[in-house]
């Protein structure tokens, strides 16, 4: 096997300006599918984008006094935060259970998580009327200390701040800079723990924000543990988005891969497995002391009883069985099928929660035009195509270079590509 290094190390007599300079140009084929695809997309954002900043929200948005949430809280910033759960839940498993099988993807995972929190929490300046005012909470004009909303905005400032001094010593390794490489590396396990902290935090602290909306939202869907839920299907969610995202970064950037990846991936995919179908467990207990709690019985005629029950057993008990029986026969395909059909049933929560079920008795309901569906589409977009590129150069996915390899793990990378 060619076990060559994942990033193009500048040598003593190239500048890092000459190096940098020759990192900017792409990696492989230009004109490709996703290229093609996704162009025109941020091409048509961008000028939509234009008329939101220039004439308001109401020149591209179906919002209103009675829908001021739609598509861009609802699923960028609602979904696509839980999506980055991953980040926290495989840092608590390696640096703090010390589950080092996991180990050769949590860098990987910990990118996912870091560009989530900056294309999606991002994205909320799209919603903002008044997005300058966003500073609001850090430079003390207007604190809001009574508000969930300023706990929200300090937790997404500080865990990206904690995610980037995560991923920072691969930057290091990528610029070759070793003495920085040694300071970031002794900063990892207190941003670590900084992280899963605010993230248990914030993570049900978005539920907690539809606490004071308990007449607006339908029964079924309202309940006191909105936070708790909010946080345990984070868990299964993040780890979802692992096992899909991860399959597909195997494909795609398969020559990027290091050896200990390649071949701890299944076993690594299984294990995940477990653990989300573990979660989604603990999910549906708690969805059946709500619905018990609230007596909900009379509210499962009709179809929004229909649409709940869809919910509950189409897109959680069944992928949640989907992936105990995938990991305990080693079937691959049932397993990412089962993390699909999961990141299917997580969306159509945050939405039912946000959207869907929001006011559900109102005579007219919030749509979302198609530019906000098409700026919505360019933010994932643009997260795809910087994650790309950070994978095409840096040591993300493996092949770190020996002198950032703590004491014993080289031989043991060695030993696993030659049983390979």
């Amino acid at each position: 096997m060619d076990a060559r290094p994942s990033a193009q190390t500048p040598p003593v007599t190239q500048s890092k300006w000459a190096f940098l300079r020759g990192e900017l140009r792409p990696k492989g084929k230009v004109l490709t599918a996703f290229n093609v695809l996704t162009i025109p997309i941020l091409v048509a954002a961008a000028v939509i984008l234009y008329f939101r900043f220039t004439r308001g929200l109401g020149a591209v948005t179906n919002l209103d006094q009675n829908f001021p949430w739609g598509l861009w809280i609802g699923l960028d910033v609602m979904t696509g935060v839980a999506f980055a759960g991953g980040a926290y839940v495989l840092c608590f498993l390696v640096y703090v259970l010390r589950l080092e099988q996991y180990h050769p993807i949590v860098r990987v995972t910990v990118l996912n998580g870091f560009l989530s929190y900056v294309f999606y929490a991002g994205a909320l300046l799209l919603d903002l009327g008044r997005p300058w005012h966003v500073v609001n909470p850090i430079i003390g004009n207007s604190f809001g200390l009574t508000a969930v909303l300023f706990l929200v905005a300090w937790h997404f400032m500080l865990y990206m701040l904690a995610e980037l001094v995560e991923f920072s010593p691969a930057i290091a390794e990528w610029l070759d800079l070793r003495r920085v490489h040694r300071m970031l590396s002794s900063l990892t396990v207190g941003a670590v723990v900084l992280g899963i902290t605010l993230s248990t935090l914030h993570q049900s602290a978005l539920g907690a924000l539809f606490l004071v909306a308990e007449n607006k939202i339908h029964p079924l869907w309202y309940s006191e543990l909105i936070p708790v839920l909010f946080f345990v299907s984070s868990i299964f969610a993040g780890l979802a988005m692992v096992i899909f995202e991860g399959s597909i970064s195997h494909r795609v950037f398969y020559d990027r891969v290091g050896p200990a990846l390649r071949a701890r991936h299944d076993e690594i995919v299984f294990g995940l497995a477990r653990i989300a179908g573990g979660a989604m467990f603990v999910y549906l207990f708690l969805q059946l002391l709500a619905f018990v709690h609230g007596q909900n019985w009379v509210h499962l005629t009709g179809r929004w009883g229909a649409w709940y029950v869809f919910e509950i057993v189409g897109l959680v008990a069944v992928p949640m069985m989907m992936l105990l029986v995938g990991h305990k026969h080693r079937n691959m395909t049932l397993v990412r099928v089962a993390s699909l059909v999961t990141m299917l049933g997580v969306v159509v929560n945050r939405l039912n929660v946000s959207i869907i079920a929001f006011k559900w008795y109102a005579p007219r309901h919030y749509v979302p035009s198609w530019m906000e569906v098409v700026v919505t589409a360019a933010v994932i977009s643009a997260e795809l195509w910087v994650f790309r590129w950070i994978v095409r150069r840096m040591p993300v996915l493996g092949f770190e270079p020996a002198w950032a390899k703590p004491a014993g793990r080289e031989a043991a990378d060695e030993m696993v590509a030659r049983t390979m």
